[in-house]
């Protein structure tokens, strides 16, 4: 049998209103759930369910399903993304190091923020230091990163993105299809890239991890060349965002 939301509750912050309305959310945890059975599993008085309820469903922390159920809202999904995030970061610097020796080249994780990506680890390779130091901010507009952090974009982000970028549509098709995107020559002619997304959970994209250095090092299809390097680490830092 499911334990009851008050035998579940383990942490209170001592703020009335704030635990009661954690223990509505702890409720929908479990599932959907009607105003009434709130007042059941909660034990507490329904004008108090149903004021919280529908606050919390105004602050998009709780929605409604068809059945007019509540249900956690898409905010929560917001947060946990969010932190998340913070644990990409913390856990990039071993994964983009093995990258680093598997391949020669720099390894960077770049995330997306509205019309840039930013640089938020990186490990440099052995040979010259590229101008992409750690915390650059960069155009979405070229570069494999930036391919990878747009191809999976719902298909009316996808077209404002692709304005302006020196990609195509059917260059993100292909990118899509192999899992991987490479450039040669996107930002000075003698560097090539390698980049593959970073999916959190439900399988959205939330970053791209990429390789890059110079051609002679890399070649011109270095996707052949280092893409499943570059895949294994994407999935290693996936991995660690699941736990």
């Amino acid at each position: 049998m499911t334990a009851s939301a008050p035998e579940r509750m383990r942490l209170v912050s001592g703020v009335g209103v704030l635990d009661k309305a954690s223990l509505l959310l702890e409720v929908m945890e479990v599932g959907p759930a009607s105003l009434t059975e709130l007042v059941e599993r909660t034990g507490l008085k329904r004008p108090t369910v149903h004021r919280l309820a529908t606050a919390l469903e105004r602050l998009r922390l709780v929605t409604r399903d068809r059945r007019g159920r509540f249900v956690l809202g898409p905010r929560l999904g917001d947060m946990a993304e969010e932190a998340g995030r913070d644990r990409l970061v913390a856990s990039a610097g071993p994964v983009l190091t093995s990258l680093r020796d598997r391949t020669g080249a720099s390894a960077r994780l770049y995330r997306r923020h509205g019309d840039l990506r930013v640089c938020v680890a990186a490990v440099e390779g052995s040979g010259p230091r590229e101008e992409v130091p750690l915390g650059s901010a960069l155009p979405m507009k070229s570069g494999a990163a930036a391919q990878v952090l747009v191809a999976w974009e719902t298909p009316e982000n996808l077209y404002l993105s692709l304005r302006g970028a020196r990609f195509t549509a059917a260059t993100l098709t292909c990118v899509r299809r192999q899992g991987w995107a490479q450039t040669v020559g996107a930002r000075d002619w003698e560097t090539a890239s390698v980049a593959v997304p970073v999916r959190g959970p439900g399988g959205r994209v939330v970053a791209a991890v990429c390789v890059s250095g110079p051609v002679a090092r890399l070649g011109r299809t270095p996707g052949r060349r280092h893409g499943a390097a570059v895949v294994d680490a994407a999935v290693q830092l996936g991995a660690g965002l699941a736990r």
